[in-house]
């Protein structure tokens, strides 16, 4: 069955867990929406057929939104070119499906000589270093339209955990420090969008505790993978975050 989409009330909750919690098996599916162990298999019995049908459906979704999209790509491609001096598209290296490097693509929406490669300086409201568009795309999500390309090339899924900058900081402090089990999400491709994002999961890591919470969510997306979670995300990404105007 399909699990209903997570409340803004569960945050607290799914904020609190962390390697060291004594919680119970009941606490961690209340905190994330989904059954979830800090210890359990990151693919709970998947059949390769399951992975082979999701690999099919991202290369014919996203030749479809290519497609579709394409005039308006080209358009925005304009618009971020007058804009501001600099190539239309920004590439950063993240680590993709199990842990390999692979060349992430987005609309640029920073002054060249303001951006930080590193990704440790995180987007805040009103950054002095987006460009007159480069705010707007953000809060859309147009600017990781450029992102089904990496989804055609196999290093991206459509749903998935977000990728993270590589040696991304939480709470202060590196992930992986403040996360010790934060490498399993790499147990699946990276998404354009994924469990933790369509339950409000995104954006700054600044807070241990989202961000711990961020992590049990993409864990638990792996856990209890099927196709029609997936599509379950796909709706609810274009629902409450693209039409909502909340971007990724």
């Amino acid at each position: 069955m399909v699990p209903m989409l997570a409340t803004w009330e569960s945050n607290s909750t799914a904020a609190s867990l962390s390697m060291t919690d004594n919680v119970t098996h009941d606490r961690a599916e209340r905190a994330t929406g989904l059954p979830f162990a800090i210890d359990g298999n990151t693919l709970n019995n998947v059949h390769p057929l399951q992975l082979v049908i999701k690999r099919a459906m991202d290369i014919v979704l996203s030749v479809l939104a290519v497609l579709v999209f394409l005039p308006f790509l080209v358009g925005v491609a304009g618009l971020v070119k007058i804009s501001s001096p600099g190539p239309v598209l920004f590439v950063q290296h993240r680590p993709g499906l199990g842990g390999k490097s692979f060349p992430m693509l987005k609309f640029r929406t920073m002054f060249v000589h303001l951006e930080d490669r590193s990704g440790l300086r995180q987007t805040v409201k009103n950054d002095i270093r987006l460009t007159p568009i480069g705010a707007f795309l953000r809060k859309t999500s147009i600017d990781e339209l450029p992102q089904l390309i990496n989804v055609l090339a196999g290093h991206m899924s459509i749903v998935g955990p977000r990728p993270h900058p590589v040696s991304m900081w939480a709470g202060g402090r590196d992930y992986r420090e403040l996360v010790p089990y934060y490498d399993l999400r790499h147990g699946m491709r990276p998404g354009l969008s994924g469990w933790a994002q369509v339950n409000g999961y995104r954006g700054p890591t600044d807070d241990a505790h989202r961000a711990i919470a961020r992590i049990n969510h993409d864990l638990a997306y792996i856990q209890n993978f099927s196709l029609a979670l997936d599509v379950w995300i796909i709706v609810g990404t274009v629902v409450r975050q693209c039409l909502g105007g909340t971007g990724l």
